[in-house]
């Protein structure tokens, strides 16, 4: 139930389903005892759900797509291993859970689509990252953002230690050359050694090391950076940083990296340190949308009319859409020509015009980008960038 999130993702729980569609999205703790409340809470999430489906003249329909809600309510390992928060989706034939790293606003959506917003913020790059922990036996591979930091489950693809990616190509312990195969310095980092028996046996030890680095660096490309397509940030002692990085053709590894042992520091305090390479970067992308939504608006290419981008959106013309985080405007929409208009109605069942603007900017190939309130440019709740 950890699956990735990503643009694969969204794009599944995009697709057309017969409705209505259910979305659940709940915060949770990751410790005991706060998180004995969370499948309570689940529980009145759900009752919520059943009486929305009955309002709606659904009410058929209600026990089908309430079943695997429920069964999840008494699976005491699930709520076990909670994260931060979770999002749950259902349709008919379809029932789909994802842990998250990020606390959500509590909610429970009954309509003709998945409420995704809250599951975008999250899934977009902007602030997400990967940590390869690198060494000679161990390679662990983490994802997270500012808050949260969790181990991935490596593909079978990806070896897990030196030993493990060459077999019985492996030049055997016994050779002589500089102790740990990695020349002048151990894994542990202890002081230069003298080799005992030339150079001949010290080359055979590096060839192991630069073979293993480059079958590390091909497999987290082909099985974890590119269908994430998030940076990935090297934490490895400084003289591996510089022989990975020399053979890595990884395009999402990042120049800065984290030059420690494999377990010279906590998960929180790698996440605090990944943070410290992340924000600059989350910080300076983000203020080069808002100037380019600046420039672009002083030359029509731009808008913060909920309407105007609602047709635009539909014309396939929006490249970048802002939506306002936690923010929701209730609302109708036309699918037809793109008309949206707000509403004094505040169900949370009502259709929410920034989630619709949302889903069609993603179904015609834009990209959306959830930003705080106090960095949003507009006072609508939406900024769009246009393509034309």
């Amino acid at each position: 139930m950890n699956r990735l999130l990503d643009r694969e993702t969204l794009t599944k729980l995009l697709s057309k389903r017969d409705g209505p569609c259910l979305s659940v999205y709940q915060p949770t703790h990751r410790s005991f005892p706060e998180r004995q409340q969370d499948p309570i809470r689940f529980k009145h999430l759900v009752k919520q759900l059943e009486e929305s489906l009955k309002q709606q003249g659904h009410g058929d329909k209600a026990h089908t797509l309430l079943e695997p809600f429920y069964a999840l309510i008494d699976n005491s390992d699930f709520w076990n291993h909670s994260l931060d928060g979770l999002a749950a989706f259902a349709a008919k034939d379809y029932f789909q859970v994802y842990r998250l790293q990020r606390s959500v606003p509590e909610m429970a959506v009954a309509n003709a689509r998945m409420h995704l917003k809250p599951l975008v913020r999250i899934a977009q790059s902007a602030d997400r990252f990967q940590i390869l922990c690198l060494s000679r036996d161990s390679v662990r591979l983490f994802e997270g953002n500012r808050d949260a930091l969790d181990e991935v489950k490596l593909h079978d693809g990806v070896p897990r230690t030196l030993a493990d990616a060459l077999g019985s190509d492996l030049t055997e312990k016994g050779q002589s050359g500089f102790p740990q195969g990695y020349g002048r310095s151990s894994e542990r980092g202890d002081p230069m050694q003298v080799e005992a028996g030339g150079s001949g046996k010290q080359a055979e030890i590096d060839r192991d090391r630069d073979r293993y680095f480059r079958e590390v660096d091909r497999a987290i490309t082909e099985h974890h950076s590119r269908p994430s397509g998030l940076p990935l940030i090297l934490a490895a002692l400084p003289e591996q940083q510089s022989h990975f990085r020399r053979l890595s053709h990884n395009d999402c590894l990042l120049p800065e990296g984290i030059e420690t042992g494999q377990n010279a520091l906590s998960v929180n305090e790698l996440r605090e340190k990944s943070w410290m390479v992340m924000q600059p970067r989350y910080l300076k992308r983000l203020e080069g949308l808002l100037n380019q939504f600046g420039a672009s608006h002083g030359q029509g290419l731009a808008s913060d009319h909920l309407e105007d981008i609602g047709q635009a959106t539909r014309q396939g013309r929006v490249a970048t859409l802002l939506v306002e985080a936690e923010r929701q405007i209730p609302g109708h929409v036309d699918k037809t020509d793109g008309t949206a208009t707000p509403t004094s109605e505040d169900d949370v069942n009502t259709p929410d015009l920034l989630d619709e603007l949302t889903i069609w900017t993603l179904e015609q190939g834009g990209d959306v980008v959830v930003v705080p309130t106090e960095r949003m440019p507009t006072g609508t709740g939406a900024a769009a960038i246009y393509r034309f």
